[in-house]
């Protein structure tokens, strides 16, 4: 009996997605009551609150990190593509071009309102209110990519288990 290396990379990596998207969501429901986020109300939330949002920040970019370093390149190596060494970019437009992802650009957004929500302006509570309910709505596009990528799968290789489903996507997001 051999062992599927790929196969078990691509597991390993959708399941720490799943892991990351059901921690996401349920920060994102916490958050619900006070969103969406205004230089006033960010200055005035509880240590509650703000443990909440920084699990949201926590579990978004690590949900990013993981799409973008291990189940992209884990997707095409499974495929027969490697990706291993190839820029992200390239990485990117393979995904799309394979109907995995629907767009290069959807991914590059999410991954610039990543990068601006990840920095703290002490000084300026509009701009992180600002950055924060960008990263609330852009967790939309991440859940939906995710979804594509899952629903590819099961059409592509419908006897293949990538993990369990993702959490249903609250209501009032």
């Amino acid at each position: 009996m051999s062992i599927d290396v790929p196969l078990i990379k691509l597991q390993d990596a959708w399941r720490e997605c799943e892991r990351h998207v059901y921690h996401l969501l349920h920060a994102l429901s916490s958050i619900s009551a006070f969103r969406p986020l205004t230089g006033e109300s960010i200055d005035l939330l509880t240590d509650e609150q703000v443990q909440d949002i920084d699990q949201f920040i926590l579990r978004y970019t690590t949900l990013q990190d993981t799409m973008g370093s291990r189940l992209f390149t884990s997707i095409l190596n499974y495929l027969y593509e490697p990706a291993d060494n190839c820029p992200m970019l390239d990485i990117l437009h393979r995904l799309e071009k394979l109907g995995l992802i629907d767009s290069t650009e959807m991914w590059q957004e999410a991954r610039i309102v990543r990068n601006r929500f990840a920095h703290d302006y002490a000084n300026d509570s509009e701009k992180n209110a600002a950055q924060l309910n960008m990263a609330f709505a852009s967790t939309i596009d991440l859940y939906n990519m995710l979804n594509a990528i899952r629903t590819w799968f099961r059409n592509a290789y419908p006897m293949l288990e990538l993990g369990k489903e993702l959490p249903k996507m609250p209501a009032d997001l």
